[in-house]
């Protein structure tokens, strides 16, 4: 028996009555379910960074590397969206509910404000777990100094870049909240969530929480002994290095790619889909 899938007019009938739910939600529920889905996306960057530091490390096997971090990093938003959590990207989904005057503008920034707190709070959290645990010596040190350079180039982004790659991200993210939301069942979800969250890893684009997670990992292998040199050895700059620190990574990384992520599922997904499929009732 077919499970039916909802075609894209329904899709946006349902993201609008999710967004009805999540403006209505409780602090303490919202704190909750933050915490939980910025813990779910530092996981699969945790994931995604051990299966692929070896080939990330060398800039002939660079992109290779990306294509196995895709594979694993889809893990992060299947839990996000199968075992219920909020997530500050996926929720600008909820712009559309705001222009049917469904819910109001301060509900859905209420939301969006303690969401993206409790998102970094859960992403910290796990960083902090996987430094005390030791796994950045993972290779002989070479996950830690692979993580390191990823939270130096990030860190280190034009700020334009950063927009832009923001921007990409997140158009990609809400399309996979989006095709979610269309099956009923827990294999169709999980194969719309895996295609569009492996590619925007595959490209490089930037993702605002999963950054929490890198950018929060990198400081902290950065003050493990040796681990500086450990990253010089496989070709980070000392620019870099030294921009990686708490204004590089709030000013360089997060807030550019946080305004493009809420550009990216606001006006590609959430207004572009309402504009084409939305009727108004008489």
């Amino acid at each position: 028996m077919e499970t039916a899938v909802l075609k894209p007019a329904e899709i946006l009938e349902a993201s609008h009555g999710v967004a009805e739910a999540k403006a209505s939600g409780s602090f303490s529920k919202l704190a909750i379910l933050g915490f939980l889905a910025g813990a779910f996306i530092a996981f699969a960057g945790s994931g995604s960074n051990m299966a692929a530091f070896n080939l990330l490390a060398d800039p002939e096997t660079y992109g290779l590397g990306r294509l196995v971090a895709g594979m694993v990093f889809p893990i992060g938003l299947m839990l996000v969206v199968l075992c219920g959590a909020e997530l500050f990207t996926g929720n600008m989904l909820m712009i559309g509910a705001v222009c049917r005057r469904r819910i109001t503008t301060q509900s859905m920034l209420r939301n969006w404000l303690i969401v993206y707190i409790f998102n970094f709070i859960g992403s910290v959290t796990i960083a902090w777990a996987v430094y005390q645990s030791g796994l950045l010596h993972s290779g002989a040190d070479l996950l830690g100094a692979v993580t390191v350079k990823i939270a130096a180039g990030k860190a280190s982004l034009d700020f334009g870049n950063a927009v832009i790659l923001g921007v990409l991200c997140n158009w990609l993210v809400c399309l996979a909240v989006w095709m979610a939301s269309a099956s009923a069942s827990m294999a169709g979800k999980i194969l719309a969530i895996f295609f569009p969250i492996s590619l925007f890893v595959i490209s490089g684009f930037e993702h605002s929480i999963a950054n929490m997670y890198f950018l929060t990992a990198g400081l902290f292998a950065k003050s493990i002994p040796g681990m500086t040199e450990a990253a010089l050895n496989i070709g980070v700059a000392q620019q870099a290095l030294d921009g990686l620190n708490w204004g590089g990574i709030l000013v360089n990384n997060l807030l550019p790619v946080t305004i493009g992520n809420i550009i990216g599922g606001c006006v590609f997904v959430a207004l572009a889909y309402l504009l084409a499929f939305y009727k108004k009732k008489a």
